[in-house]
C-alpha cells in the first residue's frame, strides 16, 4: 500500500470539507520557505512543530487557575490547552472545517502565557507600561516567530501564514479583533474563531469542576444560582438519576460542554447562512465573526463568568497564592532589569537586539511557575513576604 502523499491530503480537502473551510493547499506560506512536507499537510506540520516545541512542555507546570503544584488532580496550562484543542476539533468537524488548523491554533494559543495565570499576566503588563506592555496572546505570536530557537535557517517555528492568523486574532473580550498590516482583514478564518470560542467553554466549563475539587464551589448553590450548571443538573438526573458525586459531578461538566458546542454549531450555521459568504476569504472580510452563541447562551455564560470572578477567581484560597507568587515574578523581573547578567546565556544577549525590558519579558514570561520560585530562592535566598 502506497504512503498517501500531501497533494493527495489537499485533495481530500477539497472533496469532503465546507468550501467555507481554509484550505491547506491554499496557504499563504511561511515567511521562510521550505519544501512542502511529504505526508502531511503544512498544518499538520505546523501541529507537530507546536507539539514539539519548549514553550509546549513548559505549560505542564504554568497556572490554569489554581497555583500549579496545588493539586495533582486539577488543571494545568498544559492540560487545558489539550482539552482546548479536543473541543475545537470537535466544533470544527461538525461544520466541516480544517480540524487540523483549528487544532494547531488550539494548542498553540497559550504558548506565550506568564507563569501564575492572569495575575501573573496583569503583572508583567504593569511592570511593561511604558515599554510596550505584555498580553498573552501577542506574546504566543513571538514565541512562535522569534522565541523558539530549533532551525538553523529561521527563528521562531516558521510557521503558517493561517496559523499566526489564528493566534494574532485570539481574543477573549469580545472585542473586534485587530486589523495591521500582516493580518489585513476584520476576522480570521473560521477554524481560528473556533478555536478562540473553545478556549472560552473550555476554561469556564472546567474552571467549575475545579472550583468543586477544591471545594470552593458548591452543587447546590450553583443549582440555585448558575442557570448553565442547573440546566445541565437536571438533564443528568432525568437519564441517570442520583448517581455517585464524582459521576455526577463529571456528566455535569460534559453536559455543559455538549450544550455549549451544540449550542455554537446550531447558531454559527445560522449566521453564515445569514451572512450570504461563499469562501475562507468572504468570512475573513466580514465585519463581524460568525462562529458564536446565541443571544440567549451568551447571556447565560456572562451571568456564569461573574459568578466564576465572584466566587472562585477572587476567592482568597486562589487569590492568596497567586497574589504572593506574582511578588516574587515582580521582584525577579526587577533584579534582571539591574543585572541582566543574571538572566544568564542567550537572555542577556537579547538585550542588545530588542531592548532591555522587553529582554526580561522574554525571559520572564517563558518560565513555568516552579522556577520563578527557584530563581526567587536563587537571588534572594528567602521566601516573598506576605
Amino acid at each position: 500500500m502506497a504512503p498517501v502523499h500531501h497533494t493527495d491530503l489537499e485533495s481530500r480537502e477539497r472533496r469532503f470539507l465546507s468550501p467555507l473551510a481554509q484550505f491547506s493547499g491554499d496557504s499563504r506560506g511561511r515567511a521562510h520557505r521550505e519544501a512542502p512536507p511529504e505526508w502531511r499537510t503544512e498544518f499538520q506540520r505546523d501541529r507537530d512543530r507546536v507539539i514539539h516545541s519548549r514553550a509546549f512542555r513548559r505549560l505542564e507546570y504554568k497556572t490554569q487557575v489554581f497555583l500549579n503544584g496545588t493539586g495533582d488532580h486539577l488543571r494545568t496550562r498544559l492540560t487545558h490547552t489539550m482539552e482546548v484543542a479536543a473541543i475545537s476539533r470537535n466544533i470544527a468537524r461538525a461544520l466541516g472545517l480544517n480540524e487540523d488548523l483549528t487544532e494547531t491554533i488550539a494548542l498553540a494559543h497559550d504558548l506565550g502565557h506568564s507563569p501564575f495565570g492572569h495575575t501573573g499576566e496583569h503583572r508583567l503588563d504593569r511592570l511593561m507600561r511604558g515599554h510596550g506592555g505584555f498580553e498573552h496572546n501577542r506574546q504566543s505570536l513571538r514565541v512562535v516567530d522569534v522565541l523558539e530557537r530549533k532551525y538553523p535557517r529561521f527563528p521562531g517555528l516558521n510557521l503558517t501564514w493561517e496559523v499566526r492568523e489564528g493566534l494574532a486574532k485570539h481574543d477573549d473580550s469580545f472585542a473586534l479583533p485587530p486589523k495591521g498590516p500582516q493580518f489585513p482583514y476584520h476576522q480570521p478564518s473560521l477554524e481560528a474563531q473556533v478555536a478562540n470560542l473553545a478556549d472560552e467553554i473550555a476554561y469556564y466549563s472546567h474552571d467549575l469542576d475545579d472550583g468543586l475539587e477544591h471545594r470552593l464551589l458548591d452543587e447546590k448553590r450553583l443549582v440555585k444560582e448558575v442557570e448553565v450548571w442547573a440546566e445541565a443538573a437536571a438533564a443528568v438526573r432525568k437519564q441517570f438519576g442520583s448517581p455517585p458525586a464524582e459521576s455526577r459531578r463529571y456528566y455535569t461538566i460534559r453536559q455543559i460542554i455538549d450544550q455549549q458546542v451544540i449550542d455554537v454549531v446550531e447558531s454559527t450555521l445560522q449566521r453564515i447562512g445569514d451572512a450570504g459568504v461563499r469562501s475562507a476569504d468572504e468570512v475573513r472580510a466580514f465585519k463581524k465573526p460568525l462562529v458564536g452563541y446565541s443571544m440567549g447562551r451568551r447571556k447565560a455564560n456572562l451571568a456564569l463568568r461573574k459568578y466564576l470572578y465572584r466566587n472562585l477567581y477572587y476567592n482568597p484560597v486562589v487569590a492568596g497564592p497567586n497574589n504572593r507568587a506574582v511578588r516574587m515574578l515582580g521582584q525577579v523581573f526587577t533584579a534582571f532589569l539591574e543585572n541582566p547578567k543574571l538572566m544568564g546565556g542567550t537572555a542577556a544577549r537579547d538585550v542588545a537586539k530588542v531592548g532591555l525590558h522587553r529582554a526580561v519579558c522574554d525571559h520572564v514570561a517563558g518560565m513555568t511557575d516552579r522556577y520563578v520560585i527557584q530563581e526567587h530562592d536563587r537571588l534572594f535566598g528567602l521566601p516573598v513576604s506576605p
